[in-house]
């Protein structure tokens, strides 16, 4: 293995490793610092392994809810074991992938803890030894981590992180999940799906706390119908873990309150993996946990770059992967590298019913000044959704009054994180609500609700 390169990543998440193979194409003699698992978080701890999870309890739902389809089937039982071993096979099965992926595009593998230091170089320390690489060019992709509460510490047992909620040996009776952005929702809706009581607390006041209100009211009112208890403008003051499970102590609105569990969940989101890892040492600037960069990724420091999780965009995988190839770009000399429209990008959480947003929300729409038409198109009056016995949810469009510029859609409802895709195009591209109306969509499908919403906004809509 060699000691110099063009271009040292450290980290093989979804932003290192799509930076690595780009990089590759682009003809940089490219390797990759990796201490854990290839693919990082996303692939083994995050993304992949959570949809298998919510797969699983999504066909255990189908078949508790048969009859609805006019089939017969037995008492069905959800063997937890299996369903987590299937998740762990299918990450597993993923990072293979990313190994297949670095070798295929003649990228070195470097294991170990990677650190950067001045001089363009990177140490990588491996079972008490340490090896030193040089660079022209470095990018730091070392993710996040779940974020610690100092009221709530984790102890990896009673009170748990999402990688402890993914690999449990055995499922709990009753579950409180502090959070509920993507991780706490995703992780509530798995849990309860296959007969765990679950507890939801959110400081904010509403669940899933960047989305369109309405979204969030939406969503709050399905989990309710599935027995999950929520509490709003609320915050767990304390865990006491003396005792055979959890005790909770939950400060509401209505006064202070104790929640018994077997397991606690800390899903009150992500922080940056910049600790020891050289920054200081190196002299690269942080402001507020977050390595400061420009609009192509370089930090204050020429030669070192940074993406993903440790920098100031939305901490999603695509966001990363994005990022990467644009930083590669840039460092390679590519003509008409743009910088990320992080305006643009889409968010999806997976629990059911899914949500998928991009742009504005109402609110933010209206507090950016803009005059605007809003349109909403409920599942319950498609065809297709009522066919698939899934009407719950709706589509909700927002365009500027002035002009017809797409500034926001919020969908939450069966499939529309498959759905989402075709709004961020059409913003890309600068696609009026018009044009939208006058796209002919498919029939019977879920995506033609995009198209009714769009016409209900203009006072255009056929279906309703």
């Amino acid at each position: 293995m060699a000691s110099q390169y063009d271009l040292i990543i450290i980290g093989s998440g979804p932003g290192g490793y799509v930076a690595a193979i780009r990089a590759s194409q682009l003809g940089l003699k490219t390797a990759i610092v990796e201490k854990e698992s290839l693919g990082g978080i996303c692939l083994n701890w995050g993304c992949i392994p959570t949809k298998a999870l919510l797969k699983s309890a999504q066909v255990f739902q189908y078949i508790n809810h048969a009859k609805d389809y006019g089939i017969t089937v037995g008492n069905a039982e959800a063997d937890f074991g299996a369903v987590i071993k299937r998740s762990r096979d299918v990450a597993n099965g993923m990072s293979k992938g990313v190994n297949f992926l670095m070798k295929k595009n003649k990228i070195d593998i470097i294991e170990g803890a990677g650190r950067v230091k001045p001089g363009k170089k990177v140490e990588v320390e491996k079972d008490g030894k340490k090896t030193e690489y040089t660079a022209t060019s470095i990018i730091i992709a070392t993710g996040g981590r779940a974020r610690q509460l100092p009221n709530v510490p984790i102890d990896g047992q009673k009170v748990i992180e999402y990688r402890k909620a993914m690999s449990l040996e055995k499922q709990p009776k009753s579950l409180l999940v502090i959070g509920s952005g993507a991780i706490g929702v995703e992780f509530a809706y798995v849990y309860a799906s296959m007969g765990t009581k679950v507890t939801i607390v959110e400081f904010m006041p509403n669940v899933v706390p960047v989305e369109d209100e309405d979204i969030s009211k939406e969503l709050a009112k399905q989990y309710k119908k599935m027995g999950i208890e929520i509490h709003l403008n609320s915050s767990v003051e304390k865990v006491d873990t003396s005792g055979a499970g959890c005790v909770s102590t939950v400060k509401t609105p209505s006064g202070e309150i104790k929640i018994e569990t077997d397991i606690v969940l800390s899903a009150a989101g992500v922080v940056a993996n910049i600790e020891n890892i050289g920054l200081e040492e190196t002299g690269i600037k942080v402001e507020k946990g977050k390595i400061t960069t420009d609009d192509f990724y370089q930090t204050n420091v020429p030669g070192y770059y940074a993406i993903g999780d440790v920098t100031k965009g939305q901490a999603l995988a695509h966001v990363a992967s994005a990022e990467g190839i644009i930083c590669v770009e840039k460092i390679a000399g590519q003509p008409h590298v743009h910088p990320l429209n992080y305006n643009n990008i889409p968010g999806c959480t997976y629990c059911t019913p899914e949500i998928a947003s991009v742009g504005y929300t109402e609110k933010a729409a209206k507090e950016a000044g803009y005059e605007i038409k809003v349109g909403k198109f409920p599942f319950s009056a498609s065809g297709k959704a009522k066919a698939a016995g899934t009407p719950e949810g709706f589509v909700k469009v927002i365009f500027d009054a002035k002009y017809g510029e797409w500034l926001g859609a919020h969908m939450i409802g069966t499939n529309v994180t498959e759905m989402i895709a075709e709004v961020v195009v059409a913003r890309n591209l600068e696609t009026t609500g018009h044009e939208i109306v006058k796209s002919v969509h498919p029939h019977p499908t879920m995506s033609e609700a995009i198209m009714e919403a769009a016409a209900a906004a203009y006072g255009e809509v056929i279906h309703l």
